[in-house]
């Protein structure tokens, strides 16, 4: 038997690829978008004597915690003072921002967009801290 030529399936290597960014892509559409929440609501307190589960939504509420009391959003845990420390909270920011880069393609939906959310809120909340 021979095949014929019109139905020749080629294959190449970026399809799969192609594919699983198509998928990503809709995922995010159609996942309504993430209620804007302060660090500080995003996670529960640990109550004493007990430590947060260990996750990726943790992590970057912490950071951002730290990020927001740099730029004298909410006072210091420890001491209750309000202090602004502009470089601390920039390097937060650009720490924040690498994890962003270093694990794309890694994230689940809710991850990168609970990410991408505390970027835009850190990013615009720096711009107006050095403004006034």
């Amino acid at each position: 038997m021979s095949e014929d030529p019109e139905k020749k399936i080629v294959v190449d290597g970026d399809w799969k690829e192609q594919v699983r960014q198509e998928k990503e892509k809709q995922a995010i559409e159609e996942q309504p978008e993430a209620p804007i929440e302060s660090p500080a609501e995003a996670t529960p307190p640990p109550s004493p004597g007990k430590l947060p589960k260990a996750d990726f939504g943790f992590l970057i509420s912490m950071m951002a915690t730290q990020a927001f009391a740099a730029m004298g959003q909410i006072p210091e845990p420890g001491t209750g003072q309000v202090t602004k420390q502009p470089e601390v909270a920039k390097h937060m920011i650009d720490l924040l921002a690498m994890l962003e880069e270093k694990t794309q393609g890694n994230l689940d939906a809710n991850e990168k967009a609970g990410l991408q959310n505390v970027l835009y809120q850190l990013r615009m909340a720096f711009v107006a801290s050095q403004q006034g």
